[in-house]
């Protein structure tokens, strides 16, 4: 697995995902304009998943690499090489849902 190619295609997708969820905002009300950050979040989720499919990777496997001794799983490992990914987008987008609406 190449984790920076798969980094940069998550990357990719999850910033137009926040764009479609920005596009929501002025149809959305008050109360549920912060259940958007939540449906980041499952974009996100579902992103990994969407992205692992395709390149035939498999989360539930262990991780192989030197640190095999933690017993993570491929899933727990991408998870944690990409949140600061996600982390970057949900607040830019927490920063648009409060100052623009």
């Amino acid at each position: 697995m190449d984790l920076n190619s798969f980094k940069a295609e998550l990357e990719t997708r999850l910033s137009i995902e926040k764009e479609y969820i920005i596009e929501e905002l002025p149809t959305a009300k008050d109360e549920e304009k912060l259940d958007l950050l939540g449906k980041f979040n499952e974009k996100y989720r579902e992103l990994i998943k969407r992205i692992a499919c395709e390149e035939g990777i498999d989360l539930n496997a262990l991780d192989a690499s030197e640190n095999s001794a933690d017993h993570l799983t491929i899933e727990q490992v991408i998870l944690g090489k990409t949140m600061s990914i996600y982390d970057k987008l949900a607040d830019e987008l927490y920063e648009v849902i409060t100052d623009r609406y």
